[in-house]
C-alpha cells in the first residue's frame, strides 16, 4: 500500500483491475477545496495511457515489480530470446513488450521489469542510449538549406533514424532510445 505522498516516475500500481506505470505526476493544492493529485497512468498491459486524479491522502495498492538484468541474444517467431546474467536462465519477451524494439542489437545489455506475483515480464528497458552502424543513408547535399537539415538513415537493426546530412555511410552513431534521435558521431579509436 501506499498513499499519493509516495507517488513517483516508474511506480507500479494495482488500479481499475490492471497494473499501471506512472508516467507523470503533479501535485497540486488549489486556493480553495482540497488538494488532490494529477497524474498518467500507462497500462503495463496493453501500452493505453489514462489520465487520473487521485485525492490527496488516498492509499492504492502498489504491484511487487522486479527489475532483471538480461543479455538480449536473437530473434525468433514467436518474440526475442534474452538470458539472465545471473542464473543464465533464457526467456522468450513478445515483441509488443519491447519498447523501441528495432533498435536491439545481439549482445545488448537491458533491463526487463517482471511483475513478482505471477512471475511474467512487463516490459523490457532498453539502455538509454546504443551504439549503431549506419548500413545506408543517402548522399548529404550541404549548403542548399538555411536551417539544421536532417535525413534518413537505416542502421544495423533495420530502424530508420533522422540523422544530420553530414552523417555518412558507414559511421557509428550513438541514437537515444527514449526518443530515437541522433545523439552524436562515436569516435572509433
Amino acid at each position: 500500500m501506499a498513499t499519493t505522498a509516495d507517488f513517483k516516475n516508474g511506480l507500479v500500481l494495482e488500479y481499475n483491475n490492471d497494473l499501471y506505470k506512472i508516467t507523470d505526476f503533479q501535485h497540486v493544492k488549489p486556493g480553495k477545496g482540497p488538494a488532490f493529485v494529477r497524474t498518467k497512468l500507462k497500462s503495463m498491459t496493453n501500452g493505453k495511457v489514462l489520465d487520473n486524479t487521485f485525492t490527496a491522502g488516498v492509499t492504492v495498492q502498489t504491484a511487487r515489480v522486479e527489475t532483471r538484468e538480461y543479455q538480449y541474444l536473437y530473434e525468433e517467431e514467436d518474440g526475442y530470446i534474452f538470458m539472465n546474467n545471473e542464473s543464465f536462465e533464457q526467456v522468450s519477451i513478445a515483441q509488443d513488450l519491447i519498447e523501441n524494439w528495432d533498435l536491439l542489437k545481439e549482445g545488448q545489455q537491458v533491463f526487463v521489469m517482471w511483475y513478482a506475483e505471477k512471475d511474467e515480464p512487463l516490459s523490457v528497458e532498453l539502455p538509454p542510449f546504443v551504439e549503431l552502424l549506419i548500413t545506408y543513408s543517402e548522399p548529404g547535399v550541404a549548403g542548399n538549406t538555411a536551417t539544421n537539415a536532417s535525413k534518413n538513415a537505416t542502421v544495423e537493426t533495420g530502424a530508420i533514424i533522422q540523422v544530420p546530412l553530414f552523417i555518412e555511410q558507414g559511421e557509428l552513431i550513438k541514437v537515444d532510445t527514449r526518443t530515437r534521435a541522433y545523439g552524436e558521431r562515436v569516435k572509433t579509436k
